[in-house]
């Protein structure tokens, strides 16, 4: 396993959903990626409904609405310079205390309803909002037209890997 996920679940409907499996899935794959493999970095998955990420979404980003999913890095890696990479996280072995690399939130409802109206597998919907919000919690973000073509190029890629079509 590339990281330590600890999954809570809020909603029971994820119950029935290999969460677990497809958070370690997503993860492992974009630190595959990213060369992060076995740094030992810590994730947490929040795994709720439409109106607890919509609480969220209202306290932290202003927007009392229901989202897909919400990412809140523990560190700020995005680059000074448009254009450039987002910076490394830190080493947990000279720091073992930055080893938390952020949390994730991600509403069954609204990855449900994004599934059925793209004729998506859920599981495959499911495993690419996990890798988009981990790319978010390792710096990268989609604010201008740049930033959204190098991080859905990355996603691909991703996905790619683990035999999943092109989202977009």
């Amino acid at each position: 396993m590339p990281a330590s996920i600890d999954v809570l679940i809020e909603d029971d409907r994820w119950n029935d959903v290999p969460l677990t499996r497809l958070c370690n899935r997503a993860i492992g794959a974009v630190f595959a990626a990213r060369g992060l493999s076995g740094k030992g970095y810590e994730v947490s998955v929040l795994a709720c409904d439409d109106a607890r990420i919509a609480e969220l979404n209202a306290e932290f980003r202003g927007k009392p609405a229901p989202t897909n999913v919400l990412s809140w890095p523990a560190f700020e890696l995005a680059p000074l310079v448009e254009g450039d990479e987002p910076a490394p996280p830190p080493d947990i072995l000279t720091n073992p205390m930055d080893s938390e690399l952020g949390d994730i939130a991600v509403s069954y409802d609204t990855c449900m309803k994004e599934a059925e109206a793209g004729k998506l597998e859920f599981e495959d919907h499911l495993t690419h909002l996990l890798a988009h919000s981990c790319l978010h919690l390792l710096g990268f973000d989609h604010e201008t037209d740049a930033d959204a073509a190098r991080m859905e190029g990355l996603e691909t890629k991703i996905l790619a890997s683990l035999g999943i079509a092109d989202p977009y």
